[in-house]
């Protein structure tokens, strides 16, 4: 018989917990009685350290730990544009009618997406075809902007398509079935995808060409590659956040996934009033209807800073693989920065220059690598 895990130590954010013997790196657990969201980020024998994603008050030494076996994911499907997420990809709006309050409730658990919406799935592949894995089996009108292509998942590599069918269906039920040489496959409108994990490619293209940004001085003095990444660096109130706002409302890219990362509450709540009423002049529709928001202000737990960034580039990873042009705004990586000089003090690591970890280097040039 297992022994239960249990709380030893709590810093803040950080939660020590022992009986950790079946853990994993980077496993997602469930913290306490009031079943907190955290994260495996060191093992030492049956000593596990938890980075908690939730405010962590009122949690003490004996509570129990409750593994789950799986990695930190998103859904990814019909439904994210337009919406409003925190850095774990909770929506918004859903949090506060669960919990019936302004305020984020602890341990809140809601899907990223709606498990009972209907889509009209219109098949573009047919039965008999052979495919491989991010071939489109079909399409959605996700909104009246960008039509949402279904794709063949990663884990299934390829196969004949023994049976698809156009019509209504919510995320979960099948749309079609793939014969592979390990037996049938069901394929339905949703993906989980762990978020640390690039989502694969079979080349990376190099960049030939500027993105519009439509902001004239940029494009002229300081030009970014379409498929490249930028940075803006800058003292504070010198105008980084109002530069990025610009380029995520006007620059010429198809789906804008926007990530405020410790960022102040008020910024991300003009973020969140104003995108909704901002018109796309290619278009003359709502800008939100191409966009994805997630909030992550610097009065949340520093923890789902590291989440929120990984969570955005994985729905600008998804989108990508269906042949739209991203552009992804995180605002700003340098509290991404702070947050991991934070957990890797209470950690008791050897700090680096400045009191940074040393893997901060190879951490943001990882996050940075992704694009493309």
């Amino acid at each position: 018989m297992s022994s239960q895990p249990i709380i030893t130590k709590v810093a803040g954010p950080l939660v020590v917990a022992k009986g950790m013997k079946n853990a994993k790196m980077y496993e997602v657990v469930r913290v306490s009685k009031e079943k907190l969201i955290g994260e495996v980020i060191e093992l030492h024998g049956e000593t596990a350290s938890i980075q908690v994603y939730e405010e962590t008050s009122g949690i003490g030494p004996g509570e129990p730990v409750e593994l789950t076996g799986q990695t930190l994911s998103v859904d990814l499907g019909p439904g994210l544009l337009t919406s409003f997420y925190d850095g774990i990809q909770r929506p918004l709006e859903l949090i506060e009618k669960v919990a019936e309050s302004a305020f984020i409730s602890r341990g809140i658990e809601v899907p990223g997406l709606d498990r009972e919406k209907k889509w009209d799935f219109k098949a573009v592949a047919q039965e008999g075809d052979q495919v491989i894995a991010g071939d489109i089996l079909g399409t959605v009108q996700e909104t009246t902007l960008i039509d949402h292509k279904v794709m063949l998942p990663p884990h299934i590599t390829g196969g004949k398509i023994k049976k698809i069918q156009s019509g209504s269906f919510n995320i979960e039920q099948t749309v079609a079935v793939i014969e592979t040489e390990d037996g049938d496959k069901e394929v339905c409108m949703l993906q989980k995808w762990p978020i640390r994990i690039p989502r694969p490619s079979k080349a990376k293209k190099f960049p030939n060409e500027p993105l519009q940004t439509g902001t004239r001085i940029l494009d002229t003095l300081f030009p970014i590659a379409r498929g490249g990444a930028g940075a803006i660096p800058g003292p504070f109130g010198s105008g980084k956040t109002v530069t990025q706002q610009s380029l995520a409302k006007y620059c010429a890219a198809q789906v804008i996934v926007y990530i405020g990362c410790g960022e102040r509450g008020n910024e991300m709540t003009e973020v969140l009033k104003e995108f909704p009423t901002l018109i796309d002049p290619n278009s003359g529709e709502p800008l939100m209807k191409r966009t994805v928001l997630i909030a992550n202000t610097s009065n949340m737990p520093v923890a789902a800073r590291e989440a929120s960034v990984y969570t955005g580039i994985t729905i600008a990873e998804y989108y990508r693989d269906m042949g739209y042009d991203v552009a992804l705004m995180a605002d700003s990586t340098s509290r991404w920065a702070e947050a991991m000089r934070e957990m890797s003090g209470r950690l008791e690591e050897m700090p680096g220059e400045e009191g940074y970890p040393a893997y901060l280097g190879s951490r943001t040039a990882g996050f940075y690598e992704r694009t493309g």
